[in-house]
């Protein structure tokens, strides 16, 4: 089964669990690492997500997704936050952070750089704009990103 087939048959089995515990599934991810297959299920809920929410889903999801036995190959099952820095992916990720501090790395540099900081000012037609600390705005091609991520980090929020 490819990897994306194994994606989409994993989150119809999780997402009435996630409902029902009124989670939102962010991100599944399913990849080998080393000699070990990973399952990763990243989940969100308003407010954020505690060590039990992800206690919670991962018991509801485990014998359902035995006995789906969507994956033929043995793997670990990870269930946790996307974190503060979370990647953004899906279209519906940058329409809920518009007006929020992103991290844009590109695939190939533009103008000799491929790390951009800034807001998230739009996003329409997998194109998103970031509004950089200088005040110019640049537009990128989703494709063309190697991730954008949330830069809502700060070191002084913990020391």
């Amino acid at each position: 089964m490819a990897k994306q087939n194994t994606v989409q048959k994993v989150e119809e089995i999780v997402k009435p669990f996630a409902d029902e515990l009124g989670l939102e599934i962010w991100d599944i991810t399913f990849k080998k690492e080393g000699s070990e297959w990973y399952l990763r299920i990243f989940i969100d809920k308003e407010g954020g997500v505690n060590i039990d929410d992800c206690v919670d889903l991962t018991h509801a999801v485990s014998k359902p997704l035995d006995d789906a036995d969507p994956i033929s190959q043995n793997y670990m099952l990870e269930i946790s936050s996307p974190g503060v820095e979370r990647e953004l992916k899906r279209d519906e990720h940058f329409a809920k952070y518009i007006g929020s501090p992103v991290m844009v790395r590109t695939i190939r540099p533009v103008d000799g750089t491929r790390d951009f900081c800034g807001t998230l000012t739009k996003y329409e037609n997998k194109q998103l704009s970031v509004e950089l600390q200088d005040g110019s705005v640049m537009t990128f091609d989703k494709k063309d990103t190697n991730f954008v991520k949330l830069d809502d980090f700060d070191i002084n929020d913990f020391v």
